[in-house]
């Protein structure tokens, strides 16, 4: 069912009623209910012939054994015999008659001998006219003709009206219960058609304010378990990833602009207070240099966030293999040891077994590299640093511990954005890009990376068992 594009008017109400019978619903809809009426009409058709077949069947049994008990009896008592079975017959359905061999009516309600009858044949069909209604003329029965040992013919017929009865009772229940079904049902399939129709309008209308730029909006649903809402829950958390990614980008390019403005003023004011001040060509050399630091500092801006943007879109596992994380940890250990050792930071490492992960080796050196030079950096003089790998329950731990001032729980979440700095390391070189640089790579991963607020920093990487194993 087509969006309606913004600004097309939606129509009268016969409009709508158009749109509704057009729709793909309600055509199914009628659809589904002309196949009931088919298949009830069959199913009443078939239990027709059925009660129909049965109840002929039941009378040609009655009539053959009416017609061997008065085979079996002598003239006087058969003739009696009829007499009497039809003097009990209330609803005039029952025929009999015996006719001597001239085909005279020697007794019994059967006016004449009906022409064709097959004496000794099964019971069948045969045209009776009753002593009661001969101006009515020949009723079709079902009839029995037997010869007796006198020469006498013995016919025993019965009218199976009950079939047209049943007839009329499953065509009135049929009438009376199939085309109210078969309304409700086109009924059904309008209100449907009107009711996804209106949702669809409503949904329509969100998307165009959406478009618009209103990033607020979210697609209307119910907390019901159906698939429309199921979808409209899944979009709206989509829409809600968009708005935080769309405002973290607005808030990223002013940080950018921010950050780099500044070691760019700072080049350019030594660069101009240079030119007009430096008498010698080793005052100028140490003008340029103060340049190109300030201009390596902005380009190393821009490395760090061409590689997070390189991360964060990767979606290629091609180069994951086994990483051993012990020989890892132990080789960023040697990496920073003289930084350490410079700052009087004591620095060790604890592996508990040989575990290792599947993943891209150096993205992961480059994660806990990053977590290492942080603990290292906020650290003061005489601390400690510790790594540590280790298994828990169904996981395998990669910790990162120091006795610096570690993180608040008001920061936990801030410190993971880009070019978030705290208050309190203001004055400490760095960019605020650490920290997420080690969150993309793990994301991309599947692991999870966890802060511990307090003091003291512990940071940790957790490798669930699909990822990682232990040799």
């Amino acid at each position: 069912m087509p969006l309606r594009p913004a600004g097309q008017p939606g129509g009268g109400f016969g409009k709508l009623q158009l749109q509704f019978i057009r729709s793909k619903t309600f055509h199914w809809t009628a659809a589904l209910a002309g196949l009931f009426a088919i298949f009830v009409t069959v199913l009443f058709a078939f239990i027709y012939f059925s009660i129909d077949s049965y109840l002929i069947a039941r009378s040609d049994r009655a009539i053959t054994t009416q017609a061997g008990f008065f085979a079996g009896l002598p003239r006087d008592r058969m003739i009696s015999a009829i007499d009497d079975h039809l003097m009990q017959d209330s609803r005039g359905v029952q025929f009999a008659g015996v006719f001597d061999a001239k085909r005279d009516r020697l007794a019994g309600n059967i006016a004449a001998l009906p022409d064709g009858v097959e004496v000794g044949a099964p019971a069948r069909s045969a045209p009776l006219v009753s002593l009661d209604s001969r101006d009515a003329g020949a009723t079709s029965v079902r009839t029995v003709a037997r010869r007796l040992d006198n020469g006498d013919i013995l016919v025993v017929g019965r009218n199976v009206d009950e079939t047209a009865e049943v007839f009329k009772v499953v065509g009135a229940a049929l009438a009376l219960g199939l085309l109210p079904a078969f309304f409700l049902w086109l009924l059904a399939g309008a209100w449907l058609s009107a009711r996804a129709r209106r949702r669809v309008e409503e949904v329509n209308l969100r998307v165009q304010r959406i478009i618009a730029g209103h990033l607020r909006e979210r697609l209307p649903h119910r907390d019901v378990d159906e698939p429309f809402s199921r979808l409209a829950a899944i979009v709206n958390g989509m829409l809600d990833e968009l708005e935080t990614t769309i405002n973290a980008l607005a808030g990223v390019g002013n940080d950018i602009a921010h950050d780099l403005r500044t070691p760019l003023t700072r080049a350019r004011l030594t660069l101009e207070r240079g030119r007009t001040n430096a008498a010698t060509l080793e005052q100028l050399q140490e003008v340029v240099d103060k340049a190109i630091a300030g201009i390596d500092q902005s380009l190393s801006i821009v490395t760090a966030l061409l590689r997070l943007a390189e991360i964060e879109n990767s979606r290629r596992s091609s180069a994951f293999g086994d990483v051993a994380l012990c020989e890892m940890l132990r080789e960023v250990c040697d990496m920073y040891e003289p930084i350490a050792e410079d700052k009087q930071i004591a620095l060790s490492v604890d592996i508990s077994g040989k575990l290792s992960v599947r993943g891209d080796r150096d993205l992961l050196l480059e994660a806990v590299a990053n977590l290492v030079d942080n603990a290292i950096k906020f650290t003061p003089r005489g601390g400690r640093v510790e790594l540590a790998l280790s298994r828990g329950q169904g996981e395998t731990i990669l910790r990162v511990t120091d006795t610096g001032a570690g993180i608040s729980d008001q920061e936990r979440e801030a410190v993971l954005r880009r070019f978030y700095r705290s208050d309190k390391i203001r004055n400490t070189p760095g960019f605020g890009l650490g920290l997420n640089l080690v969150s993309a790579i793990v994301k991309l991963h599947g692991f999870r990376l966890i802060i511990h607020p307090g003091p003291g920093g512990r940071v940790e990487i957790v490798c669930p068992d699909e990822n990682s194993g232990q040799t």
